[in-house]
């Protein structure tokens, strides 16, 4: 062993241990095995950066960013509308959620599609009675396995794909990935639907209830070409039945009604007070062309107060909240109209809670009295008061102390109001309201990019780079969020460790390890070899993040398959399988982070489920690795 192959061995070594302990963040660790490499002499300073622009690196945060789009328009919560069953029983409720998320992992970065996904798995556990875990667990493998299909779907598959390139091959296709993954997760998906009642340990968990955010009163107004013309209240109100939202009063000409008709035909311009559940008012207004009310009055807060409620309306929750207009910034936009000055709707639009405290000059003053519009730029969504009945529509609404305020504006006109009224900021929220045109363009976007990748037209970085550019140009995703919507510790991850990596080759610290599995462990069997690299990656990721244990096992793969005189595209693909395979641990994957709490699980309830579904990866996927790319 040369003094450069102890080194980066002891690097190694120390940036698994690293890994393990979770004392800094992920990135952190890469970052410093990276420039400890380059301290030691292992790594040319000059290059020692070359990693943030590797294809690889490029096409992940490209992916995330079209991701983005994609939740942000709403085309996956149209998707999920029309897959998911509404009245199934709880199998194929489950069966349907888990195939979704598996789906959606396979042309979206799996952990956005996860959490898209949860509130629906923590309803349907709800509905049928069911602990949250028992859900949720099948629902975060299902992702896992998904993204194991396509080559964009996890990033581990993105570095494969890379060292395939850099080894002196061509990088590995869209689809190339998908004869052998798509058969494990599907065969992967089955186990864990038909078996996760059983296996998965019940928890009872009071976290779930921290994604239901209660009932929201609000004013809706009927658009000109809106589903809801010319249907009766009592249609609509079926119809709204099945998202649990309720209508509870109607105004027209602006008059309230407190008690209308069930037999009324609704018009165009007419307002619904509804109460929804904010996960549903965002789908509910656009299946059926409402308008949220402060969007249809662009910021007027001059009319008169014919609005004022003629009766009394019991508040559906003990602490009710009247939601009018919540778009947030790179959804669906606010009009220039809605706030004034042209240059001041194109700052960052956010959603903000405040409290009234009892010394706010805003004690006893209406929102109209306040002049918000005009004054701030700035609109009341919500007014939050326990066991208070909303007697006066929202403008016209005399505030009180501890009144939770739901605004909508520019961030810095939010922090004036605050300061210049004595109200103090809570929090932002968020409501992703759809938009079917915005939805379409991201989800065709998104489609050109995986063809132009697909089909060889271009490399998949540039596929994917021309991809975000027209989201950014047709607003599926803003200019502004654009760098937001990138994970940059995986970024910065990934940019860190494929250096090291080929200092591994460089040094022949890869073929070192590679000849140490072939003649202690393996005796030169190919195949147990083979075996050997999977079980080790389904281990290392399962304790460490999954594009790290690619970007270390890439390497001692290639060497291996240097060392037999074999193809090495099946021992990539081992690489590529065992990287997606973190079931045994919640620290292997962040979708099993993400279900942690709200499952109530303990750190070693993931074994019972993950174990077998690992054991049947490995036995399904040797016998098709050696079918599909022969040795």
């Amino acid at each position: 062993m040369t003094t450069e192959q102890f080194l980066i061995i002891a690097i190694l070594l120390a940036t698994l241990g690293m890994f393990l302990w979770g004392r800094w963040r992920h990135d952190m660790v890469a970052l410093g095995s990276l420039l400890a490499c380059v301290v030691a002499g292992l790594i040319d300073p000059s290059v020692a950066f070359n990693g943030f622009g590797h294809p690889a690196v490029i096409t992940v945060a490209c992916v995330l960013v079209l991701s983005r789009g994609l939740q942000s328009s709403g085309a996956v919560d149209a998707l999920a509308r029309v897959a998911l069953p509404g009245d199934a029983g709880p199998l194929a409720s489950l069966a349907a959620i888990v195939v979704l998320g598996a789906v959606l992992s396979g042309f979206m970065n799996n952990v956005g599609a996860m959490a898209l996904l949860m509130p629906v798995a923590i309803q349907i556990a709800r509905q049928h009675d069911l602990p949250p875990g028992k859900v949720l667990m099948p629902l975060a493998f299902g992702t896992i396995l998904g993204g194991m299909t396509t080559m964009i779907g996890t990033p581990p598959n993105l570095i494969v794909s890379g060292f395939r390139a850099e080894s002196g091959g061509s990088s590995f296709g869209m689809f190339d990935f998908t004869p052998v993954g798509l058969t494990v997760a599907v065969a992967g998906t089955l186990f864990v639907v038909l078996l996760g009642r059983i296996l998965v340990p019940a928890r009872d968990q009071n976290a779930a209830q921290d994604f239901q955010t209660g009932a929201y009163l609000t004013e809706a107004r009927i658009g000109e070409d809106g589903k809801a013309v010319g249907m009766t209240l009592r249609e609509l109100e079926a119809a709204l039945d099945d998202d649990g939202a309720q209508i509870i009063g109607l105004v027209r000409n602006g008059v309230r009604l407190v008690a209308p008709l069930p037999s009324r035909q609704l018009l165009a311009g007419d307002i619904l007070v509804i109460t929804a559940d904010i996960e549903a008012l965002g789908d509910l207004l656009s299946r059926f062309g409402l308008e949220l009310e402060a969007t249809a009055e662009s910021g007027s807060e001059t009319d008169d107060a014919a609005g004022d409620i003629a009766g009394a309306v019991e508040d559906p929750a003990p602490v009710a909240a009247t939601l009018t207009a919540p778009k947030t910034a790179g959804e669906n936009s606010v009009s220039d109209s809605a706030f004034g000055d042209k240059n001041r709707s194109r700052e960052q639009v956010v959603l903000s809670e405040l409290a009234v405290l009892p010394v706010s000059s805003l004690v006893g003053r209406s929102a109209a009295d306040v002049e918000l519009a005009t004054r701030y730029n700035l609109h009341l969504l919500a007014v939050s008061r326990a066991g208070a009945n909303a007697r006066k529509r929202l403008r016209n609404m005399a505030l009180r102390p501890g009144d939770l305020l739901l605004m909508q504006g520019p961030t810095d006109a939010i922090a004036e109001f605050a300061s210049d009224t004595g109200c103090v900021p809570l929090a932002e929220r968020e409501l992703r309201i759809p938009d079917k045109r915005k939805a379409w363009i991201a989800g065709l976007v998104m489609a050109g990019a995986v063809a132009g990748a697909a089909f060889g037209l271009l490399p998949a970085a540039i596929s994917f780079a021309l991809g975000v550019l027209a989201s950014m140009a047709l607003n599926t995703v803003p200019p502004r969020n654009v760098y937001t919507a990138i994970d940059w510790p995986v970024i910065v991850l990934l940019a860190a460790l494929i250096p090291v990596a080929e200092a591994m080759s460089e040094t022949g610290t890869a073929d070192l390890v590679a000849t140490f599995l072939l003649t202690a462990l393996a005796q030169g069997n190919a195949i147990a070899v083979l075996t050997l690299i999977l079980v080790v990656t389904m281990f290392l990721s399962d304790l460490m993040n999954n594009a790290a244990t690619a970007a270390v096992m890439c390497p001692i793969a290639l060497g291996t398959a240097s060392a037999l005189g074999v193809d090495p595209d099946s021992f990539l693909m081992a690489v590529a399988i065992g990287a997606s395979c973190a079931f045994l641990t919640p620290i292997g994957h962040q979708n099993n982070t993400l279900i942690l709490g709200p499952g109530g699980f303990n750190f070693s309830d993931f074994w019972r489920l993950g174990l077998p579904l690992e054991m049947l990866v490995v036995t399904l996927s040797i016998p098709l690795l050696l079918v599909v790319w022969p040795l």
